[in-house]
């Protein structure tokens, strides 16, 4: 494995090229012979910098990322994060499902990181790469240290996830939200459970999801739904959209925002083996819709988000408004594609 190629940023922001984030001899590598974790390995290294900064050229609405994990074991087929996994010569589709990374020391690094003089208190984003709430923060315990150096220097956060672990940490979050500014956002694409077990098999059902949503919003916290991604085909019939708007609506959830399906490399040729293998009859309809490239055409992406608007008025909701805390990411352009792993911004 490539560790050397994780550069670390001098001083904690700019970019060097002969310094590593860890070093091949800081590795160790476990697995655990339980059920959740079976066929799962476990790389544990301890990182140099943990505050990421986003390129200047990125669409990204936020300037920096925690990311306290790589890989994750959500395995769901779409995620575009995979590619990531190649700059470590590690496998962009079972390999990435599992072989996952984990910064050890991420909540005792972050401490001394928000209390260094340089560091100005902006916004930090979570779970913009992969999950920090998937099946690996259950046993690593990650996110608390996190979650209480970001309340202890009162610095604003966001977290976008698929996790109900997140529950875990509600007194967390509520003291946090007294202090500063907390945005949730919760990713649920479709209600639909065959096609849940099949694309996100990694992944709590949508229903548990929307109940964290609701157990969330019952104490205070204020959560959108980020309902991507919206699958071509297979889950954008209009029935479909309305269903899960409206269990969105259910939930309390404050916003919905659709994203629709997009293919960059390493995702693309993972999603369309699984599509081959479980929807061969779509294999060819796909092949046009993305024959530009990574995203669906703007005139499909409009006729989503349109519609999705449109049954989020009927039901009460709202798409996320400009100056909320979420601060849901739009997907980046192919153009920006990093070439290290702080950049990368997205988990769907």
């Amino acid at each position: 494995m490539r560790w050397e190629n994780l550069t670390v940023d001098s001083g904690g922001h700019s970019r060097t090229a002969d310094a590593a984030l860890f070093g091949a001899d800081a590795v160790v590598s476990r697995t655990f012979d339980t059920p959740e974790f079976r066929g799962i390995t476990f790389h544990e290294v301890r990182a140099r910098s943990i505050i990421n900064r986003v390129p200047g050229a990125s669409r990204m609405p936020f300037e920096w990322t925690v990311n306290p994990y790589r890989g994750c074991s959500h395995a769901c087929v779409y995620c575009f994060a995979r590619k990531s996994h190649s700059y470590l010569d590690l496998d962009t589709g079972l390999g990435f499902d599992s072989q996952i990374v984990v910064k050890v020391n991420a909540p005792d690094l972050l401490h001394r990181q928000l209390g260094s003089r340089r560091w100005l208190g902006e916004h930090i984003a979570m779970g913009t790469n992969v999950d920090c709430y998937q099946r690996a923060e259950g046993r690593y315990r990650l996110m608390p240290g996190i979650l209480g150096a970001l309340r202890d220097h009162a610095n604003p956060f966001s977290i976008l996830t698929k996790g109900t672990l997140i529950l875990r940490d509600l007194d967390l979050l509520v003291q946090a939200s007294e202090v500063t500014d907390v945005g949730i956002s919760v990713s649920v694409g479709f209600t639909d459970p065959a096609l849940w077990r099949t694309v996100e098999p990694g992944t709590p059902s949508p229903e548990r999801r929307l109940d964290a949503v609701r157990t969330l919003t019952g104490h205070g916290i204020d959560v959108g739904v980020l309902m991507a991604p919206v699958i071509p085909f297979l889950s954008d019939h209009p029935a479909q959209l309305r269903a899960t708007v409206r269990a969105i609506a259910a939930s309390g959830a404050s916003s919905v925002t659709p994203l629709v399906l997009h293919l960059r490399p390493g995702a693309r040729e993972w999603f369309m083996a699984w599509l081959g293998q479980h929807h061969p009859h779509l294999v060819r309809r796909y092949e046009r819709l993305y024959a530009e490239g990574a995203y669906a055409p703007k005139w499909y992406q409009r006729r989503i988000t349109r519609q999705v608007h449109d049954l989020a008025q009927e039901y009460g909701i709202g798409p996320a408004r400009a100056g909320m805390p979420r601060r849901i990411p739009e997907p980046p352009d192919p153009a920006d594609e990093p070439v290290s792993e702080p950049t990368q911004l997205s988990l769907i």
